[in-house]
């Protein structure tokens, strides 16, 4: 049975729909209200304050750390500084993607690892022999996500940090009222936003200082279904959906390796020896035999389906989940992983998981869509993601 964090006296008071999920064993606020459209256009318009603090989060130190790190992860430790926060896939020894998350470069030889799944036996098995020390703090640090983009104008108000300092992928240190924080320029919306890092003891008053300082600029607490269309729009992946874990996955074909998952830019093949580098030095020779990509669906054929039924044609409020096929002259090419519709884009758009000859941009393809237990297909288009990328993303200080 699930259990409440560190911020469950506050979201559970606010939480009108009792709409949630289980995420890692925590009780996951699906949507505050009713409906998630308020809660949606705080991210894209104002700011949302969402409570992640179910991720798993290590502390790697010692002075072996950055060794550990580097064997673990696809990137080239030498080249991060310190303040600095990387996202990275890590892999097995086939170069299958075991997880993805962030790396953050506290100090020389201290690091702050995120992960959507366990990862601690992982982290351990690899540091054997070496001269680190690797802490669970997954419950001891509690996070929230603040984002939108008034959220830099919350911060000002609210914490003692230098936030107009702080850099695309950056960390910085400060207080929120009492209690020490850290602040990252991260975010898994695709706007402008940060990731607070606190002990959980504290975890209420830096919720109730940022609410406090977020009135003027329209804060609200935003749950999961809001969260999801935003990582849609900005083309970000979500484990167990759109990729799997090569230790969950129940045969090959579930499995994916970084060059499938679009994420070949973090992959340094001439790295010191990192855990996968042979597998995937030879698929970076031969190239990946499918890819993740992105689909804009064409909403007119989509209306014309309905429109032969006499009915209204309905944009999903939700992300859907659903995977379904998606072919190219008669034949499965692949499957739509995620689809929803883009309130910022007025667009029908998907992840989809696309085999190699039909990735590149402009390719046209057709996605199935069922209408009154009908199943149909309509045109849809290969094109770059993310879909939604405004300036304010990376902007350094924030408009």
């Amino acid at each position: 049975m699930p259990i409440g964090t560190a911020f469950h006296p506050r979201t559970f008071a606010l939480c009108e729909s009792l709409s949630y999920r289980d995420w890692s064993g925590y009780y996951a606020v699906s949507a505050y209200e009713t409906h998630h459209e308020h809660e949606y256009n705080a991210i894209r318009n104002a700011a949302a304050l969402i409570d992640i603090s179910p991720l798993f989060k290590y502390i790697v130190k010692g002075p072996d750390a950055a060794r550990v790190v580097d064997r673990v992860i696809t990137r080239d430790v030498r080249k991060m500084a310190v303040g600095q926060v990387w996202y990275t896939p890590w892999c097995d020894d086939a170069g299958k993607v075991i997880d993805d998350g962030t790396v953050t470069r506290l100090e020389e030889q201290v690091f702050r690892w995120t992960a959507a799944d366990p990862s601690l036996r992982w982290l351990r098995l690899n540091s054997s022999g070496l001269a680190v020390e690797i802490e669970d703090m997954s419950e001891s640090v509690a996070a929230l996500a603040l984002q939108g983009p008034t959220s830099a104008r919350v911060l000002r108000v609210a914490a003692e940090a230098d936030i107009d300092a702080l850099r695309y992928f950056r960390v910085t240190s400060g207080r929120i009222g009492r209690v020490p924080v850290d602040i990252s320029r991260t975010g898994y919306t695709g706007d402008l936003g940060y990731e607070i890092w606190m002990p959980a003891e504290y975890a209420l008053d830096v919720w109730d200082a940022l609410m406090q300082a977020g009135g003027p600029f329209d804060i609200k607490p935003v749950g999961m279904l809001a969260l999801d269309v935003a990582r849609v729009e900005a083309g970000l992946l979500l484990i167990d959906v759109d990729f799997n874990s090569s230790r969950k996955a129940l045969i090959e074909s579930q499995k994916y390796t970084p060059f499938e998952m679009g994420l070949g830019r973090l992959v340094n093949i001439d790295k010191a020896p990192f855990v996968g580098r042979a597998a995937l030095a030879e698929e970076h020779r031969l190239g990946p035999a499918r890819m993740v990509v992105g689909l804009q669906i064409d909403w007119t054929e989509v209306e014309a389906l309905y429109d032969r039924f006499s009915l209204a044609p309905v944009a999903p409020a939700a992300a859907s989940r659903v995977a379904v096929p998606v072919v190219h002259e008669g034949q499965q090419v692949g499957r739509a992983t995620t689809t929803a519709w883009s309130p910022a884009l007025k667009r029908l758009i998907a992840l989809a998981t696309v085999d190699a000859p039909l990735v590149a941009e402009g390719t046209r393809l057709q996605v199935e869509v069922t209408v009154e237990a009908t199943r149909h297909y309509v045109s849809a288009v290969v094109v770059k993601t993310p879909f939604f990328n405004p300036p304010r993303k990376t902007a350094t200080p924030p408009a």
